[in-house]
């Protein structure tokens, strides 16, 4: 699949390269790309280099998985569990299952690895001391460069309206109050006025929580159509448990008893387009949703929320926004975006009823994906409440994968090479 925002970097230097202005690194919004095909790994602050140098992924039958990440966890010294205990220091993790960026003494600039992303000693170190946890780490099978992105879809936050002028008045500093934060939403609907979601005040100050926001946009699963089914059939009067998402023996026999009594007959699975639609229609709430949105902070999910994807048999692709600078006096947010390649199986394209990848293929393919997707008015103000530096939106046809967990954003794989070997 030919990406959108695809731009050679050039023969990268085995040398870091740093701006004179390193030392205010910490008002930077840095991310990281890997290019396997060229070896080469440069550290971004918007579409500025930051820094670069030669790295070793993954070697045939180990190759390094493909796709969007960000930093785990950090340790300056740590040892491998699965290669005796061969040292990793400075490392980086990328996944839980093993997968990371750290020092080596072997950086011969081809794949020489187990999966990991090997960097010279003076290099990782630099780059263990330029990042905190939570920085986005791209590898792609190609160099990849963030470009300036806009578009009406991109979240921009709330403007705050000019001041009153007057004189005589005693000013006072003004203190932000938020709304408690909200639960997870449980939504059983695409209905936007039944998804109560609790308003920020509009105020200069930023955020109480400054964690940027991880933002997935997706096709709905089988989790998130089983939990709006139950809340749904729960509604009337079938009872299917608790709206967990989950195939229980009480929401199989709730699934079967509504189909006896509204005498419905379908095929293509227990949870198919069939019963979806006649169940939503059954509780007076419309078409089904297609798409979902998902928000996590701090590594936690936040809500979640549907979405509607229009044309649904075009795959999406899979594009990578962030949020490097947040101006709340104008309402303004500065976005920079990657497009990867995405091999989607044919087994997969079945299953989520693509049937053309024309759209993705596109030199417009992410302002295409973009102006496809519509989400409910509340949960765009909310997000734009809570916009941050650093905030992430990702847009994938393939969901929530098994790497996404527990004390991680969203990690979407677009290859999964050595997923589970470490080296």
């Amino acid at each position: 699949m030919k990406p959108f925002l695809l731009l050679g970097l050039g023969l990268l230097s085995a040398s870091a390269l740093s701006h004179p202005s390193f030392a205010a690194s910490d008002a930077r919004t840095l991310q990281i790309v890997v290019s396997k095909d060229r070896q080469s790994l440069a550290v971004y602050d918007g579409d500025q280099v930051v820094a670069t140098s030669k790295v070793s992924t993954g070697k045939p039958g180990h190759t390094t998985p493909s796709g969007i990440f960000s930093i785990l966890e950090k340790k300056v010294y740590h040892e491998s569990n699965l290669y005796s205990a061969a040292p990793m220091p400075y490392m980086q993790r990328l996944t839980w299952s093993g997968i990371a960026l750290h020092e080596s003494n072997s950086v011969p600039n081809y794949p020489a690895s187990h999966g990991c992303v090997r960097m010279p000693k003076a290099f990782a170190k630099m780059l263990y001391q330029m990042t905190e946890r939570g920085v986005h780490v791209v590898i792609a099978d190609r160099p990849l460069v963030p470009q300036p992105f806009e578009s009406s879809m991109l979240f921009q936050p709330q403007a705050a309206p000019p001041p009153a002028l007057f004189s005589g008045i005693e000013l006072r500093p003004m203190t932000a109050s938020f709304l408690p934060q909200a639960q997870p939403l449980q939504v059983a609907t695409n209905d936007v006025a039944s998804i109560q979601i609790p308003a920020a005040q509009a105020s200069l100050a930023p955020p109480v929580d400054q964690s940027p926001l991880s933002i997935l946009i997706t096709r709905r699963g089988l989790r998130e159509n089983v939990r709006d089914l139950q809340g749904l059939l729960n509604g009337m009067g079938f009872a299917a448990g608790t709206p967990d998402g989950m195939l229980g023996p009480a929401t199989v026999q709730a699934i079967e008893d509504f189909r006896k009594a509204h005498d419905i007959k379908t095929t293509g699975g227990l949870v198919s387009p069939a019963l979806m639609k006649a169940v939503y229609a059954a509780a007076g709430k419309g078409e089904p949703p297609n798409g979902a949105i998902m928000i996590r902070q701090s590594f936690k999910p936040l809500f979640e929320a549907p979405a509607i994807i229009a044309e649904p048999q075009e795959a999406l692709g899979v594009h990578f926004f962030t949020a490097n600078t947040i101006d709340r006096i104008s309402g303004k947010a500065d976005w920079f975006g990657m497009t990867l390649d995405d091999d989607l199986t044919r087994e997969a394209k079945k299953r989520l009823g693509i049937t053309s990848e024309a759209q993705a293929q596109s030199l417009d393919a992410a302002g295409q994906a973009l102006g496809r997707i519509s989400i409910p008015d509340e949960v765009r103000h909310r997000i734009e409440d809570l916009l941050t530096p650093g905030s992430s939106l990702t847009i994938s046809d393939t969901g929530v994968g098994p790497e996404t967990g527990n004390e991680t954003d969203f990690i979407t794989i677009t290859n999964g090479g050595a997923l589970g070997k470490r080296g």
